[in-house]
């Protein structure tokens, strides 16, 4: 290993220094005991932190908190060494109390935005990957503490790796309120124009007329096509992304040509009844593919648009309705045809439909605009994690 990363800003040249991690990281900190202190400190727990994004969600009060605490200050880096946990972190900005779980680090080598920066790194998490205990296992401190760190020499060099991770953290923090923010007005809206709490108007400005209800099955029917020779893609049926190729996910599960040659036809725009419909609604198909003969697909028979009921059929207003229907059915049992038919389902006219689909898919399509700017600063902020340390 060099003594320089494999990135650097420009005008440093100087070769980086060399140490043990416990001779410039400390750990320690004050006590917090309610029975001895009166004074109140917000408090964190795990539970408080996101994780892997240095986000706060929620503090509570120190009262009555009965476990001894650790002191924090502003400026230290908390850093949770449970094992389920390794990937939680927070750069703190006011004084308080945190779980004893959490590691209160400070360092009087590094500036905060540096520390904070370097125990995100893959040189420092990778020491937290060997874990002690058996029942709660832990990062280990005393091994971390007597592994070797380098880190730049020159203050300002430390400054400034510091400052690009501050203002890239701020980046992914503020796309992550504008996705969560997005995805919580789609909700909003889906629900408003489900139940016609909001209107579209028709080309003439006009109201639309009444919908009309029916049931399940007068608007779907069950398929069982078995037709095809084995060389359509397999679909995964997922809560998240409906049906999809499973070599478009990390989804494997091995099959025989046998049982593959059982597997039914879904074709796009069908939907499928999974196994877990009665937790997050009935999915929609974009693929033409084949599916496990355990699913139910559901083929339109009246003009509809299809867009319209792929968002329709995964609202909570409807997810109540199945799971009413399958009150007193044990976990694992398969929402049958006869149950979903049994549901009343709007059928307003087709051009209102038409309007509610575009409107929530142009909503849906902002929403994965911005997924994919977040993820592009999240790549950014890893290939810079493995690169700018060492």
């Amino acid at each position: 290993m060099g003594n320089v990363p494999n990135l650097r800003f420009q005008g440093y040249e100087t070769a980086w220094e060399k140490n043990s991690v416990g001779e410039v990281i400390s750990i320690k900190s004050d006590k917090y005991n309610p029975d001895i202190d009166e004074s109140e400190y917000p408090c964190i727990e795990l539970e408080s932190l996101s994780q892997g994004t240095g986000e706060l969600l929620s503090t509570f009060s120190s009262k009555n908190q009965k476990s001894i605490k650790n002191v924090f200050h502003s400026g230290n880096v908390l850093f949770g060494k449970l094992r389920p946990y390794l990937r939680k972190f927070y750069l703190s900005d006011f004084n308080g109390v945190c779980s004893s779980e959490i590691w209160v680090m400070s360092s009087l080598t590094f500036n905060p935005s540096y520390l904070y920066s370097y125990i995100q790194s893959n040189r420092f998490l990778s020491l937290t990957e060997i874990t002690s205990g058996s029942k709660m296992p832990r990062a280990d401190w005393n091994l971390i503490s007597t592994s070797i760190i380098r880190y730049p020499l020159e203050h300002e060099e430390r400054e400034k790796i510091g400052e690009l991770f501050r203002l890239l953290n701020n980046r992914i923090q503020t796309q992550s309120k504008i996705i969560q923010h997005l995805e919580s007005s789609i909700k909003g809206f889906s629900q408003k124009l489900f139940s016609q709490q909001l209107r579209f108007k028709d080309e003439n400005g006009n109201d639309f007329g009444d919908w009309e209800y029916n049931n399940g099955n007068l608007l779907f029917t069950s398929i069982s096509d078995k037709k095809h020779n084995s060389d359509l893609p397999i679909l995964a049926i997922t809560q998240d992304k409906g049906a999809i190729p499973r070599d478009l996910i990390d989804y494997s599960i091995g099959v025989t040509a046998k049982s593959i040659s059982s597997y039914k036809v879904v074709q796009k725009g069908d939907f499928i009844i999974s196994l877990r419909s009665f937790q997050g609604g009935i999915e929609y198909s974009n693929y033409k593919g084949i599916c496990s003969p355990a699913y139910i697909i559901l083929r339109p028979i009246k003009n509809m648009n299809r867009v319209f009921y792929k968002y329709y059929l995964k609202t909570t207003t409807y997810i109540i309705e199945l799971n009413r229907k399958l009150e007193g059915i044990r976990d694992g049992k398969m929402i049958s045809y006869k149950y979903f038919s049994e549901i009343e389902l709007p059928y307003p006219s087709f051009e209102e439909q038409t309007k509610i689909a575009n409107f929530l898919s142009s909503l849906d399509a902002k929403l994965e605009k911005e997924k994919q700017l977040l993820e592009q600063y999240q790549q950014q902020k890893k290939f810079l994690l493995q690169n700018l340390f060492i």
